[in-house]
């Protein structure tokens, strides 16, 4: 199980957008580990926790298919490629200076196109078969374009939920989302929730009593961890915040790993392990990296291990089933946005890159190619053709 997510630790590029497209494609299509209907509704439950959603739906998936040791095994593996990258940066690779403008980027963001555009479809046909769901998607789609944010996400899949209780019952059922035994350990699970919150409360406090700068940058990480939804880009002002205004990196650095990190596959949030190897700086430095995203990760990891068991406890119950159709909708509608803007309008500048990303499509699709080829000949064809 490790080996499928270290091998989409390395190849997944594009943010926590696409990622969903390479999660659906390895372990809905591919593997068969879970069905379309209940990926969604793992989806849907990420989307209203704080914290970075791709990689807590590679915590769930784990967890679905292994418990907490398959939970933790795959987390661990599929942010390891790009948090020993994103240490390394901080040993001197951000001073290679800006890359943002570097061809092979480019070509990286027209695979995330094809990625989410593949995902988009696919989740689509099973989510939304018939009209009802296609407006409420269509509907949410619209919301979050034309009000952007966080908010507007979790609203529109609240609305279009409150819509399903309401109009969608005695649809038809969604198939099989069984939790995998994930019906059991409801003492831990709510443990783990009280955990969260004592953390969220206690960190602060310690920090200004102690004046211990190693429980301050802990605090300020697993704090940024726990108050950003949606994913990697919106926990950098937070971020920013936490270890440029306290002088612990100038901003100059800051900007320069932010730029190394949209460059690597993974979750966006391995971001904090350069940011802690900066700050300690010397030969142990990667230490400080290990404890920075020990810290932002751990909060989505309580919250998925706390609210996942009774998410899957509550979402049997009839009114709960046409309440997920309807929130399940969004989360079609929500993607729907998210390939207009920001993978579409920041990946494709002209016709030429059109061109190639709907090519890039027809592979995924139609040829099957393996989505780590597209993403090399992508990469290959910005570098040198598409620039």
């Amino acid at each position: 199980m490790g080996g499928a997510f270290l091998r989409l630790g390395l190849i997944s590029f594009g943010g926590p957008v696409a990622h969903l497209g390479y999660f659906r494609r390895e372990f809905v299509e591919r593997r068969r580990w879970i069905g379309d209907p209940a990926y969604a509704d793992l989806v849907a439950l990420c989307q209203f926790l704080p914290g970075p959603a791709s990689s807590q739906v590679v915590f769930a998936l784990g967890m679905r298919r292994a418990g907490l040791a398959g939970a933790l095994l795959g987390s661990l593996c599929f942010m390891l490629p790009s948090a020993v990258a994103m240490i390394l940066f901080g040993y001197g690779v951000a001073s290679i200076g800006d890359i943002g403008q570097a061809g092979w980027l480019h070509g990286l963001k027209l695979a995330a196109v094809a990625v989410v555009a593949r995902a988009v479809w696919g989740m689509g046909l099973v989510l939304c078969p018939d009209w009802p769901r296609r407006i409420l998607a269509i509907a949410a789609a619209a919301t979050v374009l034309f009000l952007p944010g966080t908010l507007s996400q979790v609203g529109a899949i609240a609305a279009c939920a409150a819509i399903g209780w309401r109009g969608l019952r005695g649809a038809a059922a969604p198939g099989n989302a069984s939790p995998g035994g994930l019906t059991r350990g409801h003492a831990w699970a709510a443990a783990s929730l009280l955990l969260f919150g004592l953390l969220l409360a206690a960190l602060p406090v310690l920090a200004r009593v102690t004046g211990d700068r190693t429980v301050a940058v802990f605090d300020g990480f697993y704090r940024a961890g726990s108050l950003v939804f949606g994913g990697g880009h919106v926990v950098l002002p937070l971020l920013r915040s936490e270890v440029v205004a306290p002088g612990w990196i100038s901003i100059d650095k800051f900007l320069a790993g932010y730029g190394a990190a949209q460059a690597i596959p993974g979750p966006l949030f391995t971001f904090a392990g350069f940011l802690g190897t900066v700050i300690h700086s010397g030969p142990d430095a990667w230490k400080g990296g290990v404890l920075a995203l020990f810290a932002i990760f751990l909060p989505g990891w309580l919250l998925v291990g706390g609210a996942y068991p009774f998410w899957h406890l509550i979402r049997i119950r009839d009114w709960a089933q046409a309440a997920l159709r309807g929130a399940n909708a969004a989360v079609v509608g929500i993607l729907v946005a998210a390939l207009y803007r920001p993978v579409c309008t920041e990946g494709v500048r002209d016709a030429r890159d059109a061109v190639a990303a709907v090519a890039a499509i027809v592979l995924l699709g139609r040829l099957r190619t393996p989505p780590w080829a597209v993403v090399a000949l992508m990469a290959a064809l910005g570098q040198w053709i598409l620039r």
